[in-house]
This record gives structure tokens, sequence and C-alpha cells, in this order.
């Protein structure tokens, strides 16, 4: 938060008083409908409308100017000019004022003279020490009926429940307030943050958390206002309450031109870095805002899932098997019905029923039977949850399906979710299912996929902890290479120097020698033994076998001279202004598996570590993940597991399995040099070779790209 001070949910959503600094009578007007608002949704503070033009606004005393006003106001929201903002924010600071809504806009949104007005109205509130929500937002409401605040442009507030939003778009945020509206969903607290020029999301998480009255948290963010920042709040955070967010943006505008494999996939897969950063926190991401408020209402039912085994039973097979599907894409299981539960089942339904899972019963059964068989599957120990599916038949109705669930609940603490498939007239059987915990949707796929959000939660609180590992690191030798590479004026290291530093972190290499000259290149690979590898060494080139500077397979000393002058003709057609320092004659490593480990630094995620499957067709494929460093060994290891060819890892058609273990320490080692050492910017490990288990990893091509020299050194 810019401003320097922490959040405290009581100036925010619980004042005493509130004054709105611009209130009117005018019709139309912002302040008209806000004040107008607060007033009408029952605030049970005291209200100061405060506008020079007006002696009463909406039959309430108004005040000519802050100064005038009886007492200073526990939140003020301003609705003025946005060059008045300032001297507003001055005036209640002065009144000892300490939170502030700026509703107004003309700010950093619009470019030019509003970033300075920004900066001017950050600098104020500094100073007296105040939270500020926006400017340039739609508002914040409470609706405990202790205090029943609306300072928001909504006419009228959802009903009071358990679930907290916060929003960077206003007006997406009033097209939720109605849905929420619509669709009875329950909200406790409700902050637009628009520009976020004092508090954001990162600042939201903590004082929500605290807050007895929330128990999920929901977030629509466009950005980050600090990537880093919010891993840290929000991995606390998601140890006590659910946090569900839909980040806007999933394809991305452009690619800044990186000189790494590394950079490039960072740069277009920044939606992934999204994706990796909630997955390190424990955040629950969601497609589409359907998506979000239905896994809130699953969530805000206080539902617990004990694991993530589900048994879905209907009385039509088609929503059962569409059910089933949204299953397995859900990473729900549907475990076979156990021989005695079956058979107990069996006996109460028709010949034709399927005792299977899903359990269809079939159109000829009634209410009864889903009572008794729900009653029956919740005893199984074997079952986690159940999902109801319920289709008009006969003369079932939908308030004798609602009972018969509710009557299977009673003396189970498992989570139920209905779908009453196309019954009518439910509104108050839907309510009545839900005052008692049972979530009901109009479609099965849409209770599944809430489930199977409860289930990730569920893997997330009960996840093996690890620490951050220290390795051992040679930090003179890190320190020396980074100094010759400043003093040679380089940013890209020649492939040697870069060894040298990923040596001094535990980075294994084959043997290597260097030369200048095609006689030294002969005694080299004598040195190093065949077959060989050549390679150019030059900082000038990034990617060698873009121009033809990697010749591999190299069995003797013919094939070596060959591979000698054919580079040297290809790199003066290829690379003709490259500087070129030499050559290296490396070790071949024959067999394993080409992964790509590396570090890109991004303003607001800071050091990020990616992993893929590597070689050249890496940016092709792009079957890469992303990680914020440090990592624990855990994340490391669902790095590797994350990708789609892990599979090639595990050992296929008769392999050994790769060494894994080693991978894994591997990165953990690059994730602590990305921390430690800022002025590597990009780094590849591109193909790091994975042995069979047991054998360890190789590194076999290593770039680094350093910041600009202003970064400080290693750490100690």
């Amino acid at each position: 938060m810019p401003i320097g001070r922490s959040v405290e949910l009581d100036e925010l959503f619980r004042p005493a008083s509130v004054a709105v600094i611009g209130a009117s009578n005018r019709p139309g007007r912002v302040g008209t409908s806000l004040f107008r608002n607060i007033l009408a949704a029952g605030f049970q503070g005291v209200v100061y409308p405060v506008n020079p033009s007006w002696k009463s606004v909406s039959g309430v005393r108004c005040y000519p100017d802050v100064a005038s006003l009886p007492e200073a106001p526990d939140l003020a929201v301003v609705i003025v000019p946005a060059p008045s903002v300032g001297a507003t924010i001055d005036a209640l600071g002065a009144r000892g004022t300490r939170g502030v809504v700026v509703i107004s806009s003309g700010f950093r949104e619009v470019g030019g003279a509003g970033v300075a007005l920004e900066a001017d109205l950050v600098a104020r509130a500094a100073k007296y020490r105040m939270s500020v929500v926006g400017p340039n937002c739609f508002g914040v409401f409470n609706t405990d009926p202790a205090v029943s605040l609306n300072a928001t442009f909504s006419g009228s507030l959802p009903p009071s429940g358990n679930i907290a939003f916060v929003s960077q778009s206003g007006a997406l945020g009033a097209g939720i307030l109605q849905y929420g509206i619509e669709e009875g969903i329950g909200f406790s607290r409700f902050v637009s943050v628009g520009n976020r020029a004092g508090v954001d999301e990162n600042d939201l998480l903590p004082a929500l958390a605290r807050d007895p009255a929330t128990q999920v948290i929901l977030l629509y963010v466009e950005s980050l206002a600090n990537g880093r920042k919010f891993l840290e709040a929000a991995r606390e955070v998601t140890e006590q309450k659910p946090v569900l967010v839909i980040k806007s943006g999933r394809t991305p505008a452009g690619e800044r031109a990186a000189r790494s494999h590394t950079g490039s996939l960072a740069q277009s897969g920044r939606d992934q870095l999204y994706d990796a950063l909630f997955a390190q926190a424990g955040v629950l991401r969601s497609d589409t805002l359907g998506d979000l408020f239905r896994t809130a209402k699953i969530f805000a039912s206080g539902l617990s899932l004990g694991g993530p085994r589900l048994v879905i039973l209907t009385n039509s097979g088609g929503p059962g098997i569409v059910a089933a599907d949204a299953a397995t894409r859900n990473g729900l299981e549907l475990p076979p019905l156990p021989p005695a539960t079956a058979q107990t089942i069996a006996r109460t339904l028709p010949s034709i029923a399927s005792v299977a899972n899903p359990l269809d019963m079939t159109a000829d059964v009634g209410a009864d039977h889903y009572r008794d068989t729900l009653t029956t599957l919740l005893g199984d120990p074997t079952i986690d949850a159940a999902l109801v599916i319920a289709t008009p038949t006969g003369t079932m109705t939908g308030a004798s399906v609602a009972q018969a669930l509710l009557a299977a609940k009673e003396g189970s603490t498992k989570p139920i979710v209905a779908c009453l498939f196309g019954l009518t007239d439910l509104s108050s059987d839907v309510e009545a299912l839900e005052e008692h915990g049972i979530p009901t949707f109009t479609f099965p796929e849409e209770g599944v996929q809430g489930l199977g959000s409860l289930a990730r939660y569920r893997a997330w609180l009960t996840r093996p902890r690890t620490e951050v590992v220290q390795f051992s690191v040679d930090r003179p030798s890190v320190r020396a290479t980074i100094d010759r590479a400043r003093a040679a004026g380089t940013t890209v290291l020649p492939e040697y120097a870069a060894r040298d530093l990923l040596r001094a972190y535990g980075i294994r290499f084959p043997k290597v020698a260097h030369a200048t000259t095609r006689e030294e290149a002969e005694r080299a690979a004598e040195s190093v033994g065949y077959p060989v590898v050549l390679k150019v060494a030059s900082p000038d080139i990034s990617h060698k076998t873009d121009v033809g500077g990697v010749a591999l397979g190299i069995q003797d000393a013919a094939g070596l001279r060959a591979a000698w002058d054919r580079m040297h003709v290809r790199l003066a057609a290829t690379a003709p202004t490259a500087r070129i320092e030499g050559f290296e004659v490396e070790a071949q490593i024959v067999g394993g598996k080409e992964v790509l480990i590396g570090v890109q630094r991004d303003p607001s995620f800071g050091p990020i570590v990616v992993f893929g499957m590597g070689g050249i067709y890496v940016e092709v494929l792009r079957d890469v993940t992303f990680r914020l460093a440090p990592l624990r060994a855990l994340s490391a290891r669902h790095m590797i597991e994350s990708v789609k060819a892990y599979p090639l890892l595990t050992g296929v058609r008769g392999e050994r399995p790769s060494d894994v273990d080693a991978l894994t320490e591997a990165i953990e080692r690059i994730s602590q040099l990305a921390v430690e050492v800022p002025e590597v910017a990009e780094l590849d490990l591109n193909p790091m070779i994975v042995r069979a288990s047991g054998d360890g990893v190789v590194a076999v091509d290593a770039r680094i790209v350093l910041a600009p020299s202003s970064r400080s050194g290693p750490t100690a």
C-alpha cells in the first residue's frame, strides 16, 4: 500500500459516521445517487452531506465544507472534480479522518496531468496516514445489519452473507451486485479498488482474513499491484479461508524480444505466470464470472469435503453421464460401489436400475427412493460427497425431492449438491435446500465444478509441508564471474563463464575444453574423449543452433576437422559481425531426456523459475510451467509433474525411470541462484540431460544474460 499503513476494516466497513463530500440534489449526479443509497440502505451511523451549493441534501442538513462538520467523520466518500481532491484530503486529514473512498475519476487512468494528480493524492494521504480506496472506484458496502452501509452507485444491496468481493472494475462490480441480488447470493463486504493508489488487493486480503463475517474471499483482477506481495499475503490467507479469483486478460497482448528461451516463454506465457502464482498461493482460479460465483456458492455453504470420491445419484442416464465427464475434468473420483452397498440399494430399486456410479435409478422411482438411496450412499465410508440429479417424472415434484434430500442429510456431514434438472416452480424448494446447506444448480456440471474446487482446496490445506533448502555455494566464484563480465562490458556471458557461475551452485556439466585453433580443438577432443560436441563461444550468439554454431556426434579427429571447417563457413555467412571467442569441445552425453530449467525476472513477480521439456522445440511446443522463486522441494517436484510430457520421465516401454530426484534438486538450486544473484536477468539450461534414476542430471548448454550493473551482488 503506497501510503504506508495497514488497512483496518473498521475504517472502511464499520464507521460510526460518514461524510459524502460532493453530495448533491441534482438528478443524475453521482453525489445524488450515492448519498441516497446510504440513506436507503438504513445506515446505522450518522451521515453528513458536504457541499457549499446546498443547505440540505435529501432532507439532511448539508455542510459547506469539511471544517464545518460537527465531528471528524470516520469515513469520507469523495465525489469532487479531480483537481479538488488533494485539498479535500488535506481538510479531512486535518480533522482526523482515517478512511477515504475517492469515487472521483480523472487520475492515472486518463494519463497526462491525471498521473500527477494521483501522485499528489498519495502524498497527501501519506501525510495523515489515511487508508484510501480508489480513486476512480465504485465504492464500498457492508451488509451487516448493525452497519448497513451502501457507499456505492448500486441502488440496492445484495443479501447479507459471508462472501467478500474485491474488484478492480467498477462497472463489473455493479453488474455483480445485481447478479447477487437476483441469485440470492449473500455478501459480507464489497470493495471496488479502482486505480489502487492506496488500498489494493494485497492490503485487503489479510484484513478480510481477520474479518469474522467473511468466510470466502472473491477477487476480480486485471493485473496485480505486486505479484510477489500477493503471493506472500495470499499464501497465509488461504490457510484460513478460501480465496477465489478471476483474472481477465488471458491472452498475451504481445511479446517482448528476449535473448533466451526462458525470456520468450515467460513473456508469451504470461497467463501461465498467474496460474503458477495462484497455485503457489493456494488461490482457486475461475475461467468465467459464472464459475467464480458458482464456486463461491459451494464454499459459502460451509461444506467440508473429506476426499475426492464422489457418487452421482440420478433418475436419468444422460445428465448422469454429463456429470461423470465433468467429474473427471475436475479431478474427482467416481469409485465403484462396494458390493454390500450395491446389494442394499438394489433391493429397493426397479430391476432395470443401474446400481453403479453414476447410479441411475431410472424414471420409475419417486422421492422416497431418493431419500432411502441417498441415505445408504452417505453412510458408506468409501463415499465423500454426493451429487443428486432429479428430472421431472410422473408425480414427483420439486418439493418432494427437496424434502427427501433434507431427510437423507440428517445425521450426515458429507456434502450434498443438488441439480433439480428441469423441474419448475422451484424457488421455495431451492431456498429450503440452500438454507440447510445443500447448494443447488441448474446444470449438473456446475455442481461438479464446485465440488472439484472444494477438493482442490482440501488438497491445498492437507498438502505436505516442505521448506526452502539452502545449498552450499561458492560465492567468491560467483562474484568473480560477474566482475569479469562487467569489466569486459558484456551482458551475455560466454558459455564457459555461465558454466563457472552455475557450477558454483552445484550444477553439473560434461567435461569440456576451450580451443581457438583447429589443432587445439583436436588435442581438446583427445583429452575430453570421443564422441564430442563442438560449439561456438560468442557473447553475441544466443541460440547457437540457429546459426550453425553446434555440431553433435563427432566420433573422431577427421569428423572434428570437417565440423570445424563447416562451422567457420556457416558462421561467416550467418553471424559475420559476431565476436568469436573460440570454440568449446565438450564430451557428448548419450541417452537421457532433454529438459529446460530457466530464470526470468519480472517487475511485479520478481525471479521466476521455468521448467519444461527441452531442446530446440521448446518455444514451439511450449510444454512449460512457471513458479516464483524461492521454491520449496514440493513445488519443484510439482513443476516436473505438471508438464504434459512428464510420463516420459517415469519410464516408458521398459526404460528405466529418469532421475527425478536429482532434477528436483537442480530446480531448487537454480531457484536459490535466482534469489541470491539479482544480476542474472535471464538464464537457460537448455538442454539439461536427465539420466536414468540414480545417475543424476547434466547440463549441456547454458546461457546467462546479466541485468544492468546497478543491481546488488549475491547475498551472503
